[in-house]
């Protein structure tokens, strides 16, 4: 039985902040008010989801490993042949100032879009984007609340082959996964698991995911999920730490197994899962879990510090 709206949980769940009503967002070289950053129902990314984004998180004055985020958006720009038109210390100062017109020092989350622009006529050959590209930035007060570990439920949508649609692309055509996190409610869970295109355990409709099995840290070997920061960063870290880590192919039996699971993010950090597919996991935000965070909490005061580079 799904949820009602109103209790359900997911992995970008932030505690209220009612000065989110009346916050300034960024929107092509301007801070505009919340209620006039619109865009045409022309523009390339809301007809045809041509576009890319990042999500980047605030401590402490510091943007999380911003030189990574930027990194991964120039990729992806060169391979949708999309000109963002700024420079990456352009984009840098769009979030400083976007934060600093809302006061924001910590705790606070970004979302930065690219689209191709607004097209003069409504098709779909990139031509037609003629006006662009459109640079928006959202920048929430945004600390995260997940009031229980998340529930998962496998489900028959799978991450594609790269020639399909590169799951690598951090792109606004979210369809696929949209539609896995609706099987995945109507199941009874509240976010998706989703397989590769051979069957094998990839990741979740919003994040990356791991196992822990007698005291291994299992997630997949990344060819078929987002290349999420956070995910490298977690591998990263088992390995300086003498954690027993491997990226390989591993399948829902062993999945059923583990002994602990959670997803990675930029947004939570590492997010615990209870369940999956209605089964318990045995040791639940276990002690690996949380030993794993505490390591990349560590190594997040540290780089908004300044102690260590991104």
């Amino acid at each position: 039985m799904t949820e009602s709206p109103e209790n359900a949980v997911n992995a970008h769940q932030a505690a209220a902040d009612p000065r989110n009503d009346t916050l300034k967002l960024y929107l092509n070289g301007r801070i505009v008010p919340k209620a006039e950053a619109t865009v045409s129902i022309y523009d390339s990314g809301f007809m045809l989801g041509d576009g890319l984004w990042e999500g980047i998180r605030l401590h402490n004055g510091v943007w999380a490993f911003l030189d990574q985020h930027l990194d991964r958006l120039f990729e992806a720009s060169l391979a949708l042949d999309l000109d963002i038109g700024m420079t990456r210390d352009g984009l840098k100062s769009a979030l400083d100032e976007t934060a600093a017109a809302n006061s924001m020092t910590t705790d606070a989350h970004a979302r930065l879009m690219v689209t191709r622009g607004i097209k003069s006529a409504p098709f779909q050959h990139p031509s037609f984007s003629r006006q662009g590209p459109t640079v928006a930035i959202i920048v929430e007060h945004s600390k995260p609340s997940i009031p229980r570990p998340i529930r998962l439920a496998s489900v028959a949508h799978h991450r594609g082959l790269p020639l399909t649609q590169d799951a690598k692309l951090n792109s606004h055509s979210k369809l696929n996964c949209i539609l896995a996190c609706i099987a995945a409610e109507k199941a009874g869970g509240d976010e998706a698991l989703m397989f590769d295109p051979f069957g094998f355990v990839n990741t979740t409709n919003s994040c990356n995911f791991f196992i822990v099995r007698k005291g291994e840290v299992w997630t997949s070997t990344g060819d078929y999920c987002m290349n999420g920061i956070t995910r490298g960063h977690v591998v990263s870290l088992c390995r300086e730490n003498g954690i027993p880590i491997f990226e390989r192919n591993y399948s829902l039996v062993d999945t059923y197994g583990a002994d602990e699971a959670f997803m990675t993010g930029s947004f939570g950090g590492l997010t615990p899962v209870g369940s999956i597919d209605h089964r318990p996991m045995p040791a639940g935000p276990g002690p690996m879990t949380d030993k794993i965070s505490a390591l990349y909490r560590e190594l997040i005061k540290r780089h908004c510090s300044g102690v260590e580079a991104a």
